[in-house]
């Protein structure tokens, strides 16, 4: 395989909400191919900085594919190409020589662009404020038998909590609806008996803050679950759809 490669990168470039953007076309020379997407935009912003151009602004943290702050759209795929990956984990031995990466942000009026590729996606903080906790006492460790929970779910639980919000749901959905992230806070605690005593309160809270926040309705079209880095089942919508309307109507 080819060590380096040269790219063509049409980044979208925006000042901030405001203001409309635009793409801007960039060459990317000699980009090492064993570089993760992330990296390769840093030796591009690096470029730019020395022509006196503004870098690229983007999200970034661990660069490990766990905080869920990263997030683009690579040539029309959230997080790119490969499925359950994050765009910190891309690396650029999966483009070819003179290719063409259109980067771009997420969109969906829920999370309006903050600069360039970063958006706004406090609107996920305020809906895990709503209802995304339990009411247990802290303090020591309990037991791990102390508390009987089947194996499916527990299963199922630790399946949900693996959500990482970053967001690619939303990008990748028509309709720009949160419910896939939604549903996995809801299901992960919902499952265990600690998140029982706010069951159906929290299940109400959530969804009602995501209408809220102007997040679209999902039509089982399924991509959410194709975009997410961690394989979130669809499942969960279905789980958390039955928990609100038994929760609208007790």
């Amino acid at each position: 395989m080819k060590e380096t490669i040269n790219l063509t990168l049409k980044v979208w470039r925006q000042k901030n909400q405001y203001t409309p953007g635009k793409f801007e076309v960039y060459e990317a020379k000699n980009v090492d191919t064993h570089a993760s997407f992330l990296e390769m935009l840093d030796v591009v912003n690096d470029d730019l900085t020395q022509k006196g151009i503004e870098p690229i602004a983007f999200d970034h943290d661990c660069r490990e594919g766990i905080c869920g702050a990263c997030g683009a759209v690579i040539n029309g795929k959230a997080h790119g190409p490969l499925s359950r990956t994050t765009l910190c984990q891309l690396h650029m031995r999966f483009f070819k020589d003179n290719d063409t990466i259109v980067i771009e942000p997420y969109r969906a009026k829920a999370l309006p662009v903050i600069k360039d590729l970063v958006v706004n996606r406090t609107a996920f903080d305020r809906i895990i404020s709503s209802g995304g906790f339990v009411s247990v006492k802290t303090g020591g460790t309990p037991d791990a038998n102390a508390i009987p929970i089947s194996k499916e779910n527990s299963d199922l639980a630790m399946d949900a909590a693996q959500c990482i919000g970053c967001a690619a749901c939303v990008a990748a959905c028509p309709n720009a609806a949160a419910m896939l992230f939604v549903s996995a806070k809801v299901s992960h605690l919902a499952l265990l008996p600690q998140g029982q005593v706010e069951a159906k309160r929290r299940v109400k809270n959530m969804v009602h803050q995501m209408d809220k926040e102007g997040f679209g309705n999902c039509s089982n079209e399924y991509l959410c679950e194709a975009a997410c880095p961690k394989g979130i089942s669809v499942a969960n919508i279905a789980r958390m759809n039955r928990q609100f309307m038994g929760a609208s109507i007790s």
